[in-house]
């Protein structure tokens, strides 16, 4: 990931029908100043523009048995710079939490620096499913024929967040729209990639966070929507 460029405001949002799942986020070490999505907003309660991001306002939505192991992550990230999964709840301005899982990876500069983190929330919380269960065949016919690829990729992604194959299925097509690379593509990347992990993948998940924010970079022939 670069500095370069805004971060994705609407792109999980439309993708996912107004559902605010999943969103984006990129936090600056240096001046500890954060950006997110309109969908991180949300899940927060707030619309938006409402509220200014930072630090403090991240950890009071924290629910107070999570605040500490969050804190911990987000002074390890800046410390270390290393990407880095936490799964936490959080509390939005209606009281109602939510189950996150939240993925950093570096946010360089155009001279390869780390100056941050960048990456996503995925808000797993099981209501969230309710009257929303789609299939491949509803959401795009044209990926029938690579179901496999696509099912084998989704199952990793389920492993290793425990979370459902909808919900996986949600995160495969969001990195598809933000990369406009086809889903298939990315899966079979996926599915490569972690073949040449050799079996690691249980104990080195953060390997994982960063192949799944990566995909598109190592795709030699992406084949966009507009294929």
């Amino acid at each position: 990931m670069t500095e370069t460029g805004r971060c994705q405001q609407d792109s999980a949002h439309t993708v996912l029908g107004g559902c605010p799942d999943i969103g984006s986020f990129r936090f600056w070490f240096a001046d500890h100043r954060w950006e997110w999505s309109e969908d991180v907003a949300a899940m927060h309660g707030y619309s938006p523009g409402e509220a200014e991001p930072s630090t403090e306002l991240v950890l009071r939505h924290q629910h107070p048995d999570d605040r500490e192991q969050v804190t911990e992550t987000l002074t390890e990230a800046i410390e270390t710079a290393a990407p880095f999964c936490s799964r936490h709840r959080i509390i939005d301005t209606s009281g109602d939490t939510h189950d996150v899982i939240v993925i950093g990876d570096q946010l360089v500069d155009e001279d390869g620096t780390v100056v941050g983190t960048a990456g996503y929330y995925l808000d797993v919380t099981e209501t969230l499913q309710d009257n929303r269960q789609e299939t491949l065949d509803d959401l795009l016919p044209d990926l029938i024929d690579a179901r496999a690829v696509i099912e084998q990729a989704k199952g990793i992604v389920m492993f290793v967040y425990g979370i459902t194959a909808d919900q996986a299925f949600r995160v495969l097509r969001w990195r598809s729209q933000e990369t406009n690379i086809k889903i298939r593509t990315l899966a079979e990347q996926l599915v490569s990639d972690i073949v040449a992990m050799g079996g690691a993948l249980v104990q080195q998940r953060t390997r994982f966070d960063h192949l799944l924010l990566t995909l598109h970079d190592r795709v030699t022939s992406p084949g966009s929507f507009a294929d």
